[in-house]
């Protein structure tokens, strides 16, 4: 019966999380980067960030009790199923001749590695240390000057006069900076419940693992798929926002962006924070 209880109140702070990262921290950051006319990769960098805190709440709670399987777990279930998440949405929308760009492509590339990562460190020995996190986030500031650089290359030269237009950022007028106060007020809060959710579910863990010796693997994929219902909505969301013939690219140019930015973050900067936790709470 405990354990039963255990698995409720699991699922029960995972989808919490689930709620306020889409109903709440989502909506919040694309308002702010609308209010500001941000250029749509800006705008899917931003949701990429958004939809990357349940897993950094649920790496971090998960390393700091010495579960560092599930964490890497978690990354890699996630990274799969926000990928698979992205070509659906594609799919769906029918934008498949959009990704045909060769920024997209080189963007889909790097997805790909973020995937083939995790698997690297469950099958081998690799041992992960300190070395390895700061090896991740050195391939973190790789992996975004090739994006900064391929889209330059590849995308702004292509842009139609019109989609120049829409995507022109606006200059720093007076009201932005209410506008900034503003939001970062809501996301300060934001994320001050977030950890208070957080930190009940990384007691749930503990027990699950520890006391009813369910396995990390379970646990860890679990959470990743919970953990990817963000990402679902802000791919689909972008495109739609983006539904004309003239702006479809940059429905999918957001959608892309927040996908590498999601997975890029899990892999690199968030299992970083988790490897770094681990050795100095768990090891």
């Amino acid at each position: 019966m405990k354990l039963l209880w255990e698995i409720i109140l699991f699922l029960g702070y995972s989808l919490l999380i689930v709620a306020i990262s889409k109903y709440i921290l989502v909506p919040v950051l694309r308002k702010f980067a609308q209010s500001l006319n941000l250029k749509a990769k800006t705008v899917g960098n931003l949701a990429g960030v958004a939809t990357s805190v349940p897993e950094l709440l649920s790496v971090s709670f998960a390393a700091v009790t010495g579960l560092i399987g599930t964490s890497v777990y978690n990354i890699l279930s996630s990274n799969v199923i926000n990928f698979i998440q992205y070509m659906i949405s594609v799919w769906i929308n029918k934008n498949g001749k959009v990704i045909r760009n060769k920024a997209i492509i080189i963007d889909l590339a790097m997805v790909t590695i973020t995937i083939l990562i995790p698997i690297f460190l469950l099958t081998t020995q690799f041992e992960t240390n300190m070395f390895t996190s700061f090896l991740l986030v050195g391939l973190f500031l790789l992996f975004y000057y090739i994006n900064h650089n391929t889209h330059k290359l590849y995308l702004e030269k292509a842009k139609s006069r019109n989609i120049e237009a829409i995507e022109k950022e606006t200059k720093w007028v007076k009201g932005k900076k209410d506008i900034m106060i503003k939001y970062s007020i809501y996301l300060i809060i934001i994320g001050i419940l977030l950890f208070i959710v957080g930190n009940a579910l990384s007691k749930t863990l503990e027990n699950l693992c520890l006391y009813f010796h369910v396995p990390e693997i379970i646990v860890g994929i679990s959470l990743g798929f919970i953990t990817s219902l963000p990402e679902l909505i802000t791919f689909f969301e972008s495109q739609k926002h983006h539904k004309s013939k003239q702006e479809e690219r940059l429905g999918v140019i957001e959608a892309t962006n927040n996908l590498l930015t999601s997975n890029t973050l899990n892999v690199f900067v968030i299992q970083s924070i988790g490897i770094i936790l681990y050795q100095v709470f768990a090891s």
